[in-house]
């Protein structure tokens, strides 16, 4: 389905569903931000191919919301919403939670490309982050992958920004501890 196929499709009351940006707005901004989306969503669900589908879902959720934006950071976070929520749906249906894990062509890769001091930290962090929760991960992901501010990341995982610090403190900790090293010692 093309943009311009979704642009002429009715919306669920029968009206035709109208866009804020044309097709080269729209391809300018896939193209910024769908790189970053897509490893989100690999992170948080642990599947590539469910990152692949989730991400099709989020753009196209994104076109047919028709919202208008103020700024890049507005649309980009409304388009973090989408997917942390369709995520989270996903997660739901399933009946059986696969851990987190990367392919092993991966990480024969990693191993290749820098020894094995490389895929030892590598299958460390993927083991310590298949042990903390959905919402943990899409956290650190966003504070530290994406480099989301707290408004940002409390945004898009549907969170007040108050309570966004604590909870990201406690998920690098859990983190660390996982990990093997001791707990940071800093006041929140």
């Amino acid at each position: 389905m093309t943009f311009t196929d979704v642009s002429r499709t009715a919306g669920l009351d029968g009206t035709c569903a109208g866009f804020v940006m044309d097709e080269d707005t729209f391809r300018a901004f896939y193209e910024r931000t769908a790189r970053g989306v897509w490893a989100y969503l690999a992170r948080v669900t642990g599947d590539r191919q469910q990152a692949d589908d989730l991400l099709q879902e989020t753009f196209y959720r994104f076109l047919r919301a028709a919202a208008t934006h103020d700024n890049e950071s507005h649309r980009r976070n409304s388009l973090y919403r989408i997917a942390t929520n369709l995520a989270k749906d996903a997660r739901r249906r399933s009946l059986i939670r696969a851990p987190f894990s990367l392919p092993s062509n991966d990480l024969e890769r990693v191993a290749s490309s820098d020894g094995g001091d490389r895929a030892e930290r590598t299958t460390a962090f993927t083991h310590a982050m298949s042990h903390l929760k959905p919402r943990e991960r899409a956290m650190l992901w966003l504070a530290y992958a994406e480099g989301a501010s707290h408004r940002e990341i409390a945004d898009a995982l549907g969170l007040r920004p108050g309570s966004l610090k604590p909870l990201l403190f406690r998920a690098r900790r859990k983190l660390a501890v996982l990990l093997g090293r001791p707990p940071e010692r800093e006041k929140l």
